[in-house]
């Protein structure tokens, strides 16, 4: 467990709490308005990036090298600013592109301070639904919404027979894939929509959420937030989330167990 001082986790929570004020107001003064897109695979698939995406990741490297300079720096659009620091900042400056694109409120920008390249806070900001959910220690976790603040915990007492399951394979589960694991899609009865599913579940909401192909930027700034409310968060194959890739949280050991044994036929 890498563990940083409390004091230090008091300066670097006040941080991400003020920048997800920041970046909901720069929401609304410079993007909330007609943007360009663009498609980062052209041709091989559909990966869209916005102008309002490297608006947004400028400003939040902008905010973080007025505070921390010597900080690395891993962007999803702008690539890395390596440093001798063991700190580092890993964004996402949009998640949920498309969610963004079609004018779907559930898109956030997701925020991770690293310590030693272990996610230690985390930040992820709803503009459009006024919220933003982050973490002030190894064991606190919290959302704003509307301005007021609360303590959030996972449902650490659901059972496997009452799930209440999120899930989606983002095209990276074949067909044949998906009837190996026919238990999981019969319990796939609640949406899925990208950083906000995790929240949701950190929130005691939800009780597990899969999701197939996440990127360092896609999870580091959640793996935080979902433990400090209690939750495990593991790949489908039970290693480090750290790695990204499938994903899966789960309320419980319980819980956590069956579905990564059920997910097995499709985790090698």
């Amino acid at each position: 467990m890498f563990k940083i001082k409390s004091s230090d986790y008091k300066i670097y929570s006040k941080f991400i709490e003020n920048l997800a004020k920041k970046l909901t107001k720069f929401y609304y003064l410079k993007l909330n308005k007609p943007f360009k897109i663009s498609n980062k695979l052209r041709g091989k698939g559909y990966d869209p990036v916005t102008s309002a995406d490297k608006a947004f990741e400028k400003f939040i490297i902008k905010e973080i090298s007025k505070r921390f300079p010597s900080h690395q720096v891993i962007g999803e659009e702008f690539g890395y600013k390596k440093t001798k620091s063991e700190y580092s900042w890993v964004i996402d400056p949009i998640d949920g592109t498309r969610s963004f694109v079609i004018g779907n409120p559930s898109w956030s920008n997701l925020v991770s301070l690293n310590y030693k390249g272990n996610p230690i806070l985390g930040l992820a900001n709803f503009p459009i639904l006024k919220k933003y959910y982050f973490n002030t220690s190894l064991n606190s976790a919290y959302v704003s919404e509307n301005g007021k603040k609360r303590r959030i915990r996972i449902n650490s007492k659901s059972t496997f027979s009452n799930i209440k399951l999120s899930a989606a394979f983002h095209g990276s589960l074949s067909l044949s894939q998906q009837k190996k694991i026919p238990q999981i899609l019969k319990r796939m009865q609640f949406p899925c929509a990208d950083a906000l599913s995790y929240s949701h579940f950190a929130e005691g909401k939800l009780d597990t959420v899969i999701q197939c192909g996440n990127k360092i930027w896609d999870i580091h700034p959640l793996i935080p937030i979902i433990k400090a409310a209690g939750g495990i968060v593991t790949t489908w194959k039970n290693d480090d989330a750290k790695k990204a890739g499938n994903i899966i949280c789960s309320a419980n050991k319980s819980i956590h167990n069956k579905m990564l044994k059920i997910l097995k036929p499709v985790s090698k």
